[in-house]
């Protein structure tokens, strides 16, 4: 295993198809594969590691879900109440019709109430407005910012459809993160640190950069028409209105590993149990019945290109994961979670084989043309060498 992803992802460096890349391998005992390869930030020095600190953006998805289910398991939070009952500003969430000829948004309220389950499965009716036009006039025409601001306005943003018609991805799980911080009387950043962070061993990640981890920080870069990498200072913002559980960690490979390694020993982590074991089959099971997971569609082509993971496969949602429903091409089995992060980093995590991993990248825009492909020749290769070694 070593060899093989060793040649692929320092060729691919060496090519320029990224500045750096991490990435690592684990089964339910401990890790199978790390390695790193290129630098932090283009330019400089710094050479990428195991513990290089990045933007995991949507892959904070999935750790905000597990610090709603440890809330369900204490009886905190349910799935399937009104969340609007622990949270009144949810419930004030309206669905766009359209717009007038003058330009200002037609709404309605909808025809039922969010629940967690909703937000948890990207069925609640929220859009982003990376990947929605519609999302993005709403904004102009209201004058609201956007989901990447970190302010609360930002959650006025309406819904696309009634709660529980169909899969749109968007900010549920920043409206999850604000469920947590109801329903625990903790910021959300405090809250997983203390219930989560802590007990996985998860010491460079959280919401906040600090000294240690910006001393291992790797910068995002940016592709250009031509094809061309250069770093930006693009980031979370550091004084955020409220912190976001849809996308605003920072954290490592390494650290990531540690939370997917936890889910594949079923809810066991490093330092203590953080989830029952059924709470992680629940969270990894299709909660959306034949409702598929789409294409997303861009709206903003410099931050990410039309995206698919694994088109052609059908796809289905936990709590909060992409499961596709039948084997991929790279070797991994059907029934595996997974999703990934803006700026081209992904994990998966192959309950059925015992086996995940984890890619890191800095990249934009998203499922970008040589990462993608990158990640899974990776995940490929890790199959190939497990097959050989069984």
């Amino acid at each position: 295993m070593k060899r093989a992803i060793d040649a692929l992802l320092s060729s691919a460096v060496e090519a320029g198809d990224v500045p750096g890349v991490a990435a690592m391998v684990t089964d339910r005992n401990g890790t199978r594969y790390e390695g790193a390869f290129g630098v932090r930030v283009l330019g400089e020095a710094a050479p990428m590691t195991a513990d290089t600190v990045g933007w995991i953006a949507s892959m904070t998805k999935a750790i905000t879900a597990a610090g709603a289910m440890q809330l369900v398991e204490r009886g905190a939070l349910d799935l399937d109440r009104p969340a609007a009952e622990l949270l009144p500003e949810l419930g004030r969430a309206r669905v766009l019709e359209g717009f007038a000829e003058d330009g200002s948004p037609r709404t309605r309220p909808p025809k039922r109430p969010i629940t967690l389950r909703h937000l948890l499965t990207h069925t609640a009716g929220f859009g982003y407005e990376i990947w929605n036009a519609e999302i993005q006039r709403y904004l102009q025409a209201t004058g609201l910012p956007g989901a990447g601001s970190c302010e609360l306005r930002s959650l006025e943003a309406p819904l696309l459809f009634d709660p529980g018609e169909r899969w749109n991805y968007g900010i549920n799980l920043e409206w999850t993160g604000r469920l947590i911080e109801a329903a625990s009387g903790k910021k959300l950043g405090a809250y997983l640190a203390a219930n989560l962070f802590a007990p996985l061993g998860m010491d460079s990640t959280g919401f906040r950069i600090t000294p240690s981890m910006r001393a291992r920080l790797a910068k995002i870069h940016q592709r250009d028409a031509r094809g061309a990498l250069a770093p930006t200072e693009r980031g979370e913002r550091q004084d955020p209105e409220f912190e976001r559980g849809g996308g605003g960690l920072y954290s490592s490979a390494r650290d990531y590993l540690e939370f997917v390694r936890m889910i594949l020993a079923r809810g066991a982590g490093g330092r203590g149990r953080v989830l029952a074991p059924e709470t992680v089959e629940l969270m990894a099971r299709n909660h959306m019945g034949e409702t598929c997971v789409r294409m997303l569609r861009t709206a903003m082509p410099a931050v990410s290109n039309d995206a698919e993971l694994f088109p052609g496969t059908p796809k289905s949602w936990g709590l909060s994961f992409q499961i596709n429903e039948a084997p991929a091409p790279t070797g991994r089995a059907a029934g595996t979670l997974m999703w990934a992060g803006l700026a081209n980093s992904y994990y998966w995590i192959d309950v059925r084989r015992g086996i995940g991993g984890v890619f890191l990248t800095q990249v934009l825009p998203f499922a970008d043309v040589k990462a993608l492909p990158l990640f899974y020749a990776f995940e490929t290769a890790v199959y190939r060498a497990l097959a050989v070694s069984e």
